[in-house]
């Protein structure tokens, strides 16, 4: 837990005392990798490499997968539909449907909406199915990596 300047509001972030890449390093750490340097790195390796061998993480990859896969596979498809009717039959494209209003301007209007709509579903996706079990991957993998002496 950190303090903070503000008086007696503090949080509890495993992240917080965790440096940027290449922020705020002592000049020896610039220099040639020590010996416990190259433990800590190989034990913070070793960590990732047993979270990404999880039945968690593994559900967790699985559920975006199987989100994400048919989703591109379907927008594209419909994009790529646009396009190819919008090129090989202008005259189905043309085709007014009300007023100066035809075909082609709401199917181009469709491919607008079609974007915020698998936006709003993917983020409705990550929230419902995917963010806590992602958040508690991320707090296993730092205790871990505390216990094993690679984010002290």
């Amino acid at each position: 837990m950190q303090p903070s300047n503000a008086g007696d509001v503090s949080y509890d972030d495993p992240w917080y005392d965790a440096l940027a890449s290449g922020w705020g390093e002592s000049p020896r750490a610039a220099g040639a990798p020590s010996a416990r340097c190259e433990q800590d790195t190989a034990a913070a390796a070793d960590v990732y490499l047993e979270i990404q061998r999880s039945a968690a993480f593994q559900e967790v990859r699985g559920r975006y997968r199987r989100f994400v896969v048919p989703g591109v596979v379907i927008f594209f498809a419909w994009y790529l539909a646009y396009v190819v009717t919008a090129t090989t039959a202008p005259g189905l494209m043309a085709r007014p449907v009300a007023g100066a209003v035809n075909l082609g301007m709401l199917a181009g209007l469709g491919q607008f909406l079609t974007t915020f709509v698998l936006t709003w579903a993917y983020v409705r996706h990550a929230r419902l199915r995917r963010d806590r079990a992602a958040l508690q991957l991320r707090w296993d993998t730092q205790e871990l990596a505390r216990g094993r002496g690679g984010a002290s």
